[in-house]
């Protein structure tokens, strides 16, 4: 297995465990009253779930899966791959960190932390598509 897919899995179950953390949260927020505040914490969680667990779980496996490349680059432009794995997890902690935050405290001006996440998070998936595109291919 790759050390790249290795990295994508390991990263993708720490992500579900943070997202089922939050989760908890969430649920436990309306069953004991706790602050409104935590709500905040609602896209989040669906960002740790979907970005976090899914996305880097399939990006790990097709990286592993996907027909090799050619005998002297099996696996394509792996540098290109490693930067769509800093990317993606640069922008999701971003996000995570500015989701809260533009929501609990509007003025403040955060709102370019979401826009730089997302930017980040979408270079990330171009970049792996990028490595993956050419492995998919006729034989």
């Amino acid at each position: 297995m790759p050390r790249l897919t290795r990295w994508f899995i390991k990263t993708a179950m720490i992500y579900f465990v943070a997202a089922l953390i939050v989760g908890g949260l969430l649920l436990a927020r309306s069953a004991f009253d706790w602050p409104a505040g935590i709500a905040a914490l609602t896209p989040v969680y669906f960002h740790l779930l979907m970005v976090g667990w899914v996305t880097q779980l399939i990006f790990g496996m097709l990286f592993w899966m996907l027909p090799r490349y050619s005998k002297e680059q099996p696996r394509g432009n792996e540098r290109l791959a490693w930067a769509a794995y800093g990317l993606i997890n640069v922008g999701l902690l971003l996000r995570a960190i500015g989701e809260p935050w533009v929501t609990l405290q509007p003025e403040a001006g955060a709102g370019w932390l979401l826009a730089v996440s997302a930017v980040l998070q979408l270079l990330g998936g171009w970049a792996f598509i990028g490595t993956a595109w050419p492995r998919v291919k006729e034989r």
